[in-house]
């Protein structure tokens, strides 16, 4: 599961490593939660190229009724994004990448829990991968745009705090996992342990 994320850095480091032209304005924040309005890299469909949009967390699907549907997809998982109904078509045919510094996990029980913070020990900012949605409200006629975070089952450095992890892209593979001809299955795999690095938060 990934339900936080950290992205402190700021429009000019994200245009830079993302190579998109025009970053919107937005506020660096270092928790960003379900239902908040985030960065996302993604195709521009006028040009093909990428482009950096703000969209809302939980795919809401083109069917659902309501926007509150999206509270149950935050999360995709990656074995089933070609089956599931509410992921099959944006995997075939809207896929982005979510730019972070850092997503978070939590062990213990309630009221002492401890929070993890995981990043790469290369990249300070880096990529997981994402899917993304247009919904129109039927009561007001206005779209929504949403995403969801793909996630993986967990790598063995991980595993002892959650059973499943979001997939990282790597930034090599950004443009495969945003290519809808390229099913790119073998992306989805936990990313190596030797690249994460993890730190009490």
């Amino acid at each position: 599961m990934c339900g936080r994320y950290d992205l402190s850095d700021n429009p000019a480091a994200i245009r830079a490593k993302f190579m998109v032209p025009v970053v919107p304005a937005f506020s660096p924040n270092p928790d960003f939660r379900p239902t908040n309005t985030a960065p996302v890299v993604r195709r521009s469909h006028a040009s093909g190229e990428r482009e950096l949009a703000m969209l809302r967390w939980g795919l809401v699907p083109m069917w659902a009724k309501e926007l509150k549907f999206g509270a149950r997809c935050i999360n995709a998982r990656a074995e089933t994004l070609a089956s599931t109904p509410a992921f099959r078509v944006a995997y075939r045919k809207r896929r982005c990448l979510v730019p972070v510094n850092a997503f978070f996990e939590w062990t213990g029980e309630p009221g002492h829990k401890v929070k993890w913070r995981i990043g790469l020990k290369e990249e300070p900012l880096f990529a997981l991968a994402g899917l993304w949605e247009w919904w129109k409200d039927p009561a007001t006629q206005q779209g929504v745009e949403t995403y969801t975070i793909v996630t993986t089952r967990a790598n063995d450095l991980l595993a002892p705090i959650h059973d499943r992890m979001p997939v990282v892209i790597a930034e090599r593979d950004y443009d495969r996992w945003l290519d809808a001809d390229d099913p790119a299955t073998d992306l989805l795999a936990p990313f190596a342990d030797e690249a994460l690095q993890v730190s009490e938060a």
